[in-house]
């Protein structure tokens, strides 16, 4: 049986030809924020408003935010904030650093998941574990009924919290499973993420900027 190869030069062109498809929205950036949806540039094309639910060019958006926007592409998730350079999403090497900027009081305050559901995060460096708001967590289903009850003070003197696991906390790319929580009484404006989570994590921060490497 004869084998069928392709001659050299055809070879290159196939390559060519296919190149920009393996390349297909790698480079992401956010142009704006135009109402509900964000303005995406990808790979240095025209900007497109484009809202939560919605893709462009093979990139979804998860969630709008004021100055920021989380995007999907083939299941790696980032959020994309105004003025920053482009992105590589989607990418094999990615999930193992995340860089955060601080906010203009100090506090490093982005987008994230729990279990798939889209949060708000504040990194908090004090808490022992992740703690979020029992409106969050019925927000977003968490089972936290059938947790460890756990005794809290609050302004309002001592109430019940619950204990649990969650099944995954993503930041941009970079995802931590079965994660400890606990699911506070009250309602939270941020889930707080504590060292349940930041311990998997080699920390480094540089003026504003926040560097969290993955230990493994």
């Amino acid at each position: 049986m004869k084998k069928h190869l392709l001659h050299p030069a055809a070879a290159l062109l196939a390559a060519a030809l296919l190149a920009p498809l393996f390349a297909r929205a790698q480079s992401v950036a956010l142009g704006g924020i135009l109402g509900t949806k964000a303005l995406l540039i990808v790979n240095n094309g025209a900007p497109k408003g484009v809202g939560a639910g919605e893709s462009h060019q093979g990139v979804k958006v998860v969630a709008v935010g004021k100055d920021e926007a989380m995007v999907e592409i083939s299941g790696a998730r980032r959020t994309l904030h105004l003025g920053e350079a482009p992105v590589s999403v989607g990418s094999k090497s990615g999930g193992k650093r995340v860089v955060l900027t601080a906010d203009s009081r100090g506090h490093f305050i982005n987008s994230g998941t729990i279990n798939g559901s889209v949060m708000q995060y504040m990194v908090d460096t004090g808490a022992s574990t992740v703690a979020i708001g029992r409106p969050d967590a019925e927000r977003i289903g968490l089972k936290y009924l059938s947790g460890q009850p756990v005794r809290m003070s609050t302004a309002n003197g001592v109430a019940q919290g619950w204990r649990m696991k969650l099944d995954s906390v993503r930041i941009g790319d970079v995802e931590v499973f079965g994660v400890e929580a606990i699911v506070t009484p009250q309602s939270m404006p941020f889930v707080l993420l504590g060292n349940s989570f930041l311990t998997e994590f080699q920390m480094t921060r540089t003026n504003d900027q926040m560097v969290l490497e993955k230990r493994h």
